[in-house]
């Protein structure tokens, strides 16, 4: 990952990304003076560094900022140090462009744990597990598509909730997303968070899609954070069996 940041244009790129994620090259090739073929290595380099993820949406390919790598490196050298005195390093910026594609993704997380997908799965779908690192919320539901679930506080206050989409156990799940932590209108808008498990030899990647948020909502920004804490939080429990105590961003919370 340092490597990769190393080269000042792909430092650019980034940058790009984070004022607004989601890109597809040709958007992101204007950045820089150079051929479309060197803005695809740059690309390459950064997305085998994991610090950009790709969907492809119809022809176009469109570039995400994936916060979790640099999530990592905060809570290994940072965050216990400062946790009461700095801002979360991955509270990125992710106001999206203007786009007439409804079905382009909001958020493009990707992460890699040395786990098995059943072990990942029930981590991902079990309350003893998602209170270690889901902001101390316990989920509830019975995974079937159609269900209702909840991610509740130990008082039995609802932080999110919504219903299940598509089961696949261990490989996808897809639900919707009502943030009950927010009020207004944003607390009544639904999105779609599809989590996709591929099995690595001894690890597994993890990548966490979400569509349908508004691109121009405050929260939009802190659910992106709140991701990369959480995928954080469950690679630190599944790799060490310890949690990683985090808190939701103040931004995401108060907006």
């Amino acid at each position: 990952m340092f490597k990769a940041l190393a080269d000042g244009s792909r430092r650019i790129l980034l940058d790009a990304l984070f004022a607004s994620d989601g890109q597809s090259l040709a958007d992101l090739q204007v950045r820089l003076p150079m051929t479309r073929f060197g803005v695809m290595k740059h690309l390459a380099i950064l997305e085998e560094a994991g610090l950009i993820t790709t969907r492809k949406v119809g022809r176009e390919k469109f570039h995400y900022l994936n916060p979790v790598p640099i999530q990592m490196v905060y809570d290994r050298w940072v965050d216990k140090y400062a946790r009461r005195w700095t801002r979360p390093l991955t509270d990125l910026k992710a106001a999206l462009e203007e786009s007439t594609m409804t079905d382009k993704p909001n958020h493009v997380l990707e992460v890699f744990i040395r786990t098995t997908p059943e072990k990942l799965w029930q981590a991902l779908t079990e309350g003893q597990f998602t209170s270690q690192y889901y902001f101390g919320t316990a989920v509830e539901s019975t995974w079937q598509p159609g269900a209702a679930y909840h991610y509740r506080y130990p008082t039995g206050e609802s932080m999110l909730e919504g219903e299940i989409v598509e089961s696949n156990p261990p490989h996808k799940l897809v639900m919707t997303f009502r943030p009950t932590f927010s009020g207004g209108e944003e607390a009544l808008r639904t999105s779609t968070v599809t989590f996709e498990i591929q099995q690595l030899g001894p690890s597994c990647s993890l990548t966490l899609t979400h569509y349908g948020l508004n691109p121009d909502a405050g929260i939009t920004q802190g659910i992106g954070s709140g991701w990369a804490q959480i995928l954080s939080g469950l690679k630190t429990l599944l790799e060490t069996g310890q949690p990683l105590l985090v808190e939701f961003p103040e931004s995401a919370s108060a907006s």
